[in-house]
């Protein structure tokens, strides 16, 4: 990669965005936006149809590549196709995650049949990859090249949902529900059966509690949408506002995930000062920190007697935790967003002279 200053443009591919918009799109679309990445110039590069996208993934950026041989290709969602990733050091990955090797039970035939053996394919030749977290580096660096770059860009949680101006959360009385919000996708990476089964673990307990799930149904088989259980609803899709007032009426965000490269939205409550459950993980650890309650999931009785025990003694301090650790975290991607600049001016000596931004090889 040439390590001449001057500006140069990055082509972002955004052909896999139509309709609503991901918590992993959307960090896409913030992290390398125009103004982020000044004076480089931004070429985002969409496609109007399925058909669109799978040519232009395949062919067309390779095609733009030949044409613009200084550029650089940024790939923020979908993987790389193998010819972009032929491009070498100017075939950028960003990784949010690896359960496309690691979790294929977990994934939709679509997932099978396409992103994952072009994910697999890059993490076998790719040259550059950006993460959002240390615990998604190292589980890039089980599976690249030695030579690899594998270098940190945390993205920063904005308080998309508002909830900054909350007071705080609702005051728990034990003689009203334990409230308990759920935000994510219905497919079964998310576990959400692992949650139900904690709330009504705490109901068998006396402790009356409700569990409220923000998020489309996505893919899989769920058994618990034909026969939902009294303590369980589902809003489905809720505008930012509606999840403000559910936020501010809830005590905890509850998180049953198997596997997460991030868990953005664990982060984007914080801005609201609502407590967050979390499974027990290196990945929910880093993001975290001390401001969580860690469970294990698969053991329903033990997490709801710890998630009562916290409720009763631990919420009034959580709230400031909450806060206080996204503001650690943004600090972080802050540092990160400095040394990708600083990479796209001078290369991967940006890397050399501050290291802490570089996920090792073992």
């Amino acid at each position: 990669m040439s390590t001449d200053p001057s500006p140069r443009r990055v082509y972002l591919d955004l052909t896999n965005l139509r309709g609503h918009v991901t918590g992993i799109e959307r960090i896409a679309l913030d992290l390398f936006a125009p103004e982020n990445l000044a004076p480089h110039a931004v070429r985002p590069v969409r496609s109007r149809s399925l058909p669109g996208m799978v040519l232009t993934q395949h062919v067309g950026l390779p095609a733009r590549a030949l044409a613009d041989r200084s550029a650089l290709f940024v790939f923020p969602g979908f993987p790389p196709g193998p010819l972009s990733v032929t491009l070498g050091d100017r075939c950028i990955a960003y990784v949010h995650d690896t359960f496309l090797l690691t979790r294929p039970e977990d994934l939709s035939w679509k997932s099978r049949l396409y992103m994952a053996p072009s994910f697999a394919f890059a993490m076998r030749f790719g040259r550059r990859f950006l993460v959002n977290s240390r615990t998604t580096g190292a589980a890039v660096r089980d599976v690249c090249r030695r030579e690899a770059l594998v270098a940190l860009l945390r993205p920063a949680v904005r308080d998309v949902f508002g909830l900054a101006g909350m007071a705080g959360t609702a005051a728990y009385d034990p003689g009203r529900p334990l409230r308990l919000l759920a935000i994510g996708t219905i497919e079964p990476r998310k576990d959400y059966p692992a949650a139900i089964a904690i709330v009504a673990a705490l109901n068998a307990a006396g402790i009356p509690a409700e569990l409220h799930v923000v998020g489309r149904i996505g893919w899989g088989r769920h058994a618990f949408l034909d026969a939902p259980p009294p303590f369980l609803t589902l809003h489905g899709y809720v505008d930012d506002a509606g999840l403000r007032r559910l936020a501010e009426s809830c005590h905890l965000l509850l998180s049953t995930s198997k596997a997460e490269g991030l868990g953005l939205p664990l982060l984007e409550v914080q801005h609201g000062g609502l407590p967050v459950v979390a499974p027990e993980g290196a990945v929910f650890s880093e993001v975290l920190g001390s401001s969580a309650l860690f469970i294990a999931p698969d053991d329903p009785a033990d997490s709801a007697r710890r998630i009562a025990a916290w409720a009763r003694t631990r919420l009034p301090g959580a709230t400031a935790a909450a806060r206080a650790n996204v503001a650690r975290w943004n600090r972080l991607a802050a540092g990160d967003a400095a040394r990708f600049r600083d990479f796209l001016d001078r290369g991967p000596a940006a890397y050399a002279d501050d290291p802490d931004g570089v996920v090792p090889a073992r």
